[in-house]
């Protein structure tokens, strides 16, 4: 995989997250923080739960390790809160992405678990799943958001490309 295409790819997942989030202001308070049938308990939950696999890979990928822990969703009370935690982790991938080299996109990440067990993966492999694994929390953050009356629409990789060309 090239450089290009994770940059390609990350620029999905920050399309999709966006919209994710846009959807998830028009929310009440109540309904951002309310126990929902979601596997983080919560559309903050889920949402949180998305942003701290983004922070805790870039950390492992850029930075060469592990924080102590993920993300505490206590710290985001708010969309807004949330929402601009995101925009600097988000800036904070095209930071490292941006001066990628095809050699870069493909050498080796060694990383730590939380659970301390040691592995090594490409990093255009680390970036594909964190993409997919941001999918799926979508997903479940907008299943909660549409219940709401505010589904966040199409998040599918065609529509941000005909976006992307000008179509609508």
């Amino acid at each position: 995989m090239h450089a290009d295409d994770l940059r390609f790819l990350w620029a999905y997942n920050a399309w999709a997250n966006a919209r994710v989030l846009d959807a998830a202001a028009r929310v009440t308070p109540e309904r951002f923080l309310a126990p929902a049938r979601a596997s983080h308990g919560s559309l903050r939950g889920a949402l949180v739960h998305t942003l701290s696999a983004e922070w805790v890979w870039r950390q492992r990928c850029e930075l060469g390790i592990t924080p102590p822990a993920h993300l505490d969703e206590r710290a985001f009370p708010t969309v807004a809160a949330l929402a601009g935690r995101w925009d600097a982790e988000r800036a904070a991938w095209g930071t490292f992405l941006t001066p990628l080299t095809d050699a870069g996109a493909t050498r080796t990440v060694a990383y730590t678990t939380f659970a301390g067990e040691r592995h090594a993966d490409p990093l255009w492999q680390i970036v594909a799943h964190v993409v997919n694994h941001g999918t799926q929390f979508r997903a479940e953050a907008g299943l909660l958001l549409a219940e709401h009356g505010h589904s966040p629409g199409d998040l599918d990789l065609i529509r941000f490309l005909r976006e992307r060309e000008g179509h609508p």
